[in-house]
C-alpha cells in the first residue's frame, strides 16, 4: 500500500514538473521562431503574431491536462482501495 503511494506522488512530480519543463522549452522555441520569420519578412508580422498565439494557446493546454491528471491521481486516486 505504502509503495503505491510513494509512486502516485512520483507520477504527480513528473507530470507536474515535466508538463514545466516541456511547455517552457516549446514557448521558447515558439518565439525564437517567430522573433526569425518577422526579422526575414516584417510585412508578415501580424499574421505570424496570429497564428504564434493559436499555438502558444495550444502549448499552453498540455501542462493544464497534466496538472488535471495529477490532481486526480493526488486526491481521487482510483489505484487505492480504503
Amino acid at each position: 500500500m505504502e509503495q503505491i503511494i510513494s509512486m502516485n506522488l512520483l507520477a504527480v512530480a513528473l507530470l507536474i514538473g515535466l508538463g514545466a519543463l516541456s511547455t517552457g522549452i516549446g514557448f521558447a522555441l515558439l518565439g525564437g521562431k517567430f522573433l526569425e520569420g518577422v526579422a526575414r519578412q516584417p510585412e508578415l508580422g501580424p499574421q505570424l503574431q496570429v497564428r504564434m498565439f493559436i499555438v502558444a494557446g495550444l502549448l499552453d493546454a498540455i501542462p493544464m491536462i497534466g496538472v488535471g491528471i495529477a490532481m486526480l491521481l493526488l486526491f481521487a486516486n482510483p489505484f487505492i482501495t480504503q
